[in-house]
């Protein structure tokens, strides 16, 4: 799965990295988590950086408040499943990010683990995206969730899913593209190669989203 992750690359260089306009300009956050407010591009607006929550509501839900707000969506059952089919179809989005984090369990406990590429540049995972208006405001409230599949060599020895990243600006066009359909879509939805990824320990700082500072990324 993926329940955190960073985008601390200065605003600017995400909107070269991703070639969009900033429609709003992300903060550096070090310890992103669910419900906060996070930088993505959806293939509606694919030239804009925009700030969305994280944790899907539905456009068809009838109470927010009380529903589940998946942060992440399988690969293998989107096109199963009636919250991510049509989402699949039409409303897909880049998910700005530079690393993320995984608990491994072992016999002393989780072990916070940061993990990254080796270039250490900025990425984007595999979203989808969603709407809910708010009938009463007449207000919309977008929100997206991240899709995972299956770890490749190195997330495997951490956890049994890891979030798709897209491997480049081609990658990630694609996903967004409407032309190609969703089962040339759910093509791309594959383990990020191996080779090309890096991971160390972190210190525990990292297990409370309270701590969203550089010293979160230090080794332990």
């Amino acid at each position: 799965m993926c329940g955190r992750y960073t985008v601390i690359s200065p605003a600017p260089a995400l909107a070269k990295r991703f070639q969009a306009k900033e429609a709003a300009t992300p903060a550096p956050t070090y310890n992103a988590a669910p419900s906060q407010a996070l930088p993505i591009i959806t293939n509606a607006v694919p030239g804009q950086i925009q700030l969305v929550n994280w944790g899907l509501v539905p456009s068809w839900s009838r109470d927010p408040a009380s529903g589940p707000k998946p942060i992440n969506a399988r690969a293998e059952t989107l096109a199963e499943k009636p919250s991510f089919r049509q989402l699949l179809a039409r409303r897909r989005c880049l998910v700005l990010a530079d690393s993320f984090y995984e608990w491994q369990a072992t016999e002393r406990g989780k072990i916070p683990h940061r993990i990254l590429l080796k270039s250490e540049e900025p990425f984007a995972f595999a979203g989808l995206w969603d709407e809910w208006l708010d009938r009463g405001t007449g207000e919309l409230h977008p929100t997206f969730t991240i899709v995972t599949t299956e770890p490749n060599e190195l997330m495997a020895k951490l956890h049994n899913r890891m979030p798709v990243i897209l491997p480049g600006p081609e990658a990630e066009q694609a996903w967004l593209a409407d032309d190609l359909g969703p089962a040339a879509h759910q093509q791309l939805l594959v383990p990020y190669d191996t080779h090309l990824m890096k991971e160390y320990v972190i210190t525990t700082r990292v297990n409370s989203p309270a701590h969203n500072d550089p010293d979160v990324l230090a080794a332990a």
